[in-house]
């Protein structure tokens, strides 16, 4: 058997979600440095224990795990489900929800424009290509990581008008939903689209943003996918079939797995403990969620696709959790590549690993950008 080890076998990597601005805005985090140095600036401070771990991201840690392209978010949160006072993203209007998004919507312009050796933006499939072409090389080089910006939550849109503006500043998919919007309920609250959801598809159909629905309760997902003409991904979100509890309905059921993989769509599994065992806590031991129980959720997609091509990786780091929250093999985002071995071990080809671990998202890439 086919056996991958880093001299061998790294295929690199796309992360279908990462909260890089949140990150910046709320704690101050230079992702251009490595997570190390991230904890131990933190280290004297109550960032870890507010954030629910330490940084698990850095762009040293993005060169190790050849990780090469990363849909990265503009968030923001109502305010009546913030936790506590670092959670500076967070909104009672939808005058604050925009002016916020605005907000990390500059934080990446900056660190695209300050440090283009580190980060670039991608908004066509000509900075895509450059991106990827780069990583071609040399592998021990450094290489510049690509941002494909994704909006969690679209009360950062002040009506379904404004979509074309984002557009332009290279906005690419949006998932209108987090807790539950004015468009349709989500993770705490609400439930099937309103119209303005709809409206908000249709324009957003209309430009070619691809649709996230990670989030969404399963009737409004399964309303989208009857309605929404484009492209469909669960950026983050596991198999709620593997999870004793889901309270929030935030996972998947396999009706909504079935019916996203019919329309080509594309699953990306986190790696966070609590999504993988139910009720985990930073208390409990890390021996108890491992590297298998992400393959599981992955094969589990793969079952009921019949085949490889409809499951990706989300990380969802830093999002709300770090170390030690994951699963016990990682440390940090670099640790990532081990997943291959277990996905090895379950009889996953070289092939089928490098379509989970990038080639199914390079695919939705190469589809839904623009020329």
């Amino acid at each position: 058997m086919f056996h991958p080890t880093s001299d061998t076998f790294m295929p690199r990597i796309i992360d279908a979600h990462q909260d890089i601005a949140y990150n910046i805005y709320s704690f101050g985090r230079d992702y251009r440095q490595s997570a190390a140095v991230t904890r131990a600036r933190e280290a004297s401070t109550r960032i870890p224990e507010l954030q629910n771990g330490q940084s698990t991201l850095g762009w040293p840690e993005y060169q190790q795990a050849q990780l090469a392209v990363i849909f990265a978010t503009l968030f923001v949160l109502p305010r009546k489900y913030k936790t506590n006072e670092s959670e500076r993203v967070d909104f009672a209007t939808l005058e604050e929800a925009h002016r916020l998004t605005r907000a990390q919507m500059d934080i990446y312009n900056r660190l695209t424009d300050e440090s283009p050796d580190q980060f670039t933006l991608v908004k066509n499939l000509p900075s895509l290509a450059k991106v990827l072409n780069a990583w071609e090389g040399d592998p021990t080089a450094a290489h510049p990581v690509g941002l494909v910006l994704s909006m969690e939550g679209a009360e950062g849109v002040s009506g379904p008008a404004e979509l074309e503006e984002w557009w332009e500043q290279g906005v690419r998919l949006i998932g209108p939903v987090w807790a539950g919007t004015r468009y349709c309920g989500g993770t705490y609250e609400g439930g099937r689209f309103t119209s303005e959801g709809f409206r908000l598809l249709e324009n957003m159909a209309n430009l070619g943003y691809t649709l996230d629905i990670a989030h969404m309760k399963e009737e409004p997902a399964l309303q989208a996918l009857d309605r929404y003409s484009g492209a469909i991904i669960a950026s983050h979100a596991n198999a709620r079939a593997l999870l004793k509890e889901d309270p929030t309905q935030r996972h998947l059921t396999d009706t909504v797995i079935r019916n996203l993989v019919e329309r080509g769509g594309i699953i990306g599994v986190v790696p966070f403990n609590r999504f993988l065992l139910s009720g985990w806590k930073n208390t409990d031991p890390r021996e108890q969620v491992t590297l298998e129980m992400v393959v599981d959720h992955i094969d589990h997609i793969c079952q009921i696709a019949g085949d490889a091509l409809h499951v990706g990786l989300g990380t969802d780091y830093d999002g709300g959790f770090g170390w030690p929250a994951i699963p016990l093999e990682l440390n940090t985002i670099a640790d990532l590549p081990k997943l291959a071995q277990p996905l090895t071990t379950h009889g996953y080809s070289p092939e089928e690993i490098e379509a989970i671990f990038s080639g199914n998202w390079q695919r939705l890439l190469e589809h839904n950008l623009p020329a």
